[in-house]
């Protein structure tokens, strides 16, 4: 059967003809912050490709269509006519992130405090620890060491099968992978009231995300929603983030994975993460029986991660395994954030993602969740007994292309942004604006901080262009 020239054969045609990202970087001077710009704005020739230089895709990427790009800056493209930009991949990638029909309409739908708030929680969110997935697997035993722990990695050592074997996941150098969201602020409780969001459907907000990966623990991800985007990445050294609010900026801590590379899209950083977890029971979820991990950040890491008056009390992770597949099928962490004010009582913030993975299919011998949804919960309580808030949120993504070992990929499409400011900033600086800390006394270096950080980059928008064209 004839098969249609596509994304990855286009890859390959380039890498025949001899380019590699950091030609492409340097070609481009005025290129955008993207670090994965150089290898997003290659041409792709007319001629067919050999059929032995096809790679295997996900099954579910369906027919393209004329899409628009996100656009992040000057292009220098934009002079073009539409026959020749639809020629380069690259403008299919953009179009991807931008593919939702309905973005423009129902960013009117949602206030920006929600959409900066369902960024800030869900755009990026990081694992509980560092974990290195070069470091090889423990063997299988049960002397001297409890219950909890042997039973735990007899589980992680089905999942690993499961998941398609040591053997193929240890080849795999890089990885690739596409989809799309929707995001809604379903829900805001306080003491007196509780106001749902009655037509989810059309406040939701839809967009999608590209992921890029590659040993040994560099990743990037970049998410539009809403007509703004969130873009973040890993060196293997170094964590950092840019948000429209806040810029670029380092994230505090040791380097994590991202965890939406848990959800079902990486085998190999999932087991390795939960390789010092304990079996402490079964639970069934949708109707399936399953083992449960138990996973916590050690004092030293969330010591790191704490800044300030924000204090990272605890952060654990859950994960259920299905008895029936040995697959992962719900994955739920929590992190509790303890902030002090000044002479008053301390307020706490509690975190809580519950995933739920859905639809595995086989992606060259791995096996990888295609659709999912997460529910977030955000708790305030403190202070008063009456002065609690809880925020629930919800997000539902599908999987449209997965990828591994791609050709042309490079470390250089790794490095952080050349406007990154090197100093770090706490997570609590997600937690919603105004409510952090009572007392301007209690946080004063840190509301400075970042007050610095958004008084720098608001500097800087003028050359950035967040909205979506259509």
């Amino acid at each position: 059967m004839e098969r249609k020239q596509g994304f990855f054969s286009s890859l390959k045609d380039e890498v025949v003809r001899g380019l590699s990202p950091a030609r492409s970087r340097a070609k481009s001077p005025a290129r955008s912050a993207s670090p994965m710009s150089g290898l997003l704005r290659r041409r792709r020739k007319n001629q067919g490709v050999p059929p032995e230089l096809f790679m295997t895709r996900s099954g579910s990427l369906r027919p393209l269509e004329a899409l628009s790009p996100l656009k992040e800056g000057p292009d220098g493209t934009d002079g073009e006519d539409v026959g020749n930009r639809e020629g380069k991949w690259g403008h299919w990638m953009k179009g991807q992130l931008a593919r939702a029909p309905s973005v423009s309409s129902s960013s009117s739908a949602c206030k920006k405090s929600d959409l900066r708030l369902l960024l800030g929680v869900l755009g990026a969110p990081l694992a509980p620890v560092h974990v290195c997935t070069t470091d090889p697997f423990p063997h299988l035993s049960i002397k001297d060491i409890p219950i909890e722990t042997s039973s735990a990695q007899y589980i992680l050592q089905q999942y690993i099968a499961s998941s398609g074997g040591l053997k193929i996941q240890n080849s795999i150098n890089n990885a690739y992978a596409m989809g799309k969201v929707r995001m809604i602020a379903s829900e805001f409780e306080t003491a007196n009231k509780v106001t749902r969001n009655r037509n989810s459907s059309k406040a939701a907000e839809s967009g999608g995300f590209v992921l890029w990966q590659m040993n040994p623990d560099m990743w990037y991800v970049e998410l539009a929603l809403g007509g703004s985007k969130v873009h973040a990445g890993c060196n293997g050294k170094l964590v950092w983030r840019h948000t429209p609010w806040l810029g670029a900026h380092a994230a505090k801590g040791p380097v994590r994975p991202l965890r939406r590379a848990l959800q079902g899209l990486d085998p190999r950083t999932t087991a390795s993460m939960f390789i010092n977890a304990r079996c402490i029971g079964e639970k069934k979820i949708n109707e399936e029986d399953c083992f449960i991990l138990k996973l916590c950040a050690d004092p030293s890491t969330l010591k790191a991660r704490s800044e300030g008056p924000a204090e990272i009390i605890r952060h654990v992770l859950f994960g259920y395994f299905s008895q029936k597949t040995g697959l992962l099928v719900h994955l739920e962490d929590s992190h509790l954030t303890r902030i002090q004010n000044n002479g008053g009582d301390a307020v706490y913030w509690e975190t809580t993602i519950n995933s739920f993975l859905d639809d595995y299919r086989p992606v060259e011998g791995i096996m990888i969740a295609h659709s999912g949804r997460s529910v977030v919960t955000l708790f305030r309580f403190g202070e008063t007994a009456l002065s609690h808030t809880k925020t629930r949120m919800e997000e539902a993504w599908t999987i449209e292309e997965v990828a591994f070992n791609v050709p042309g990929l490079s470390i250089d499409c790794f490095i952080p942004p050349s406007e990154l400011r090197f100093a770090s900033i706490s997570e609590a600086s997600e937690l919603p604006h105004g409510q952090r800390v009572k007392s301007a006394a209690a946080a004063a270096a840190y509301q400075a901080k970042v007050a610095q950080f958004q008084k720098s980059h608001e500097s800087n928008t003028n050359n950035i262009n967040w909205t979506v064209d259509v």
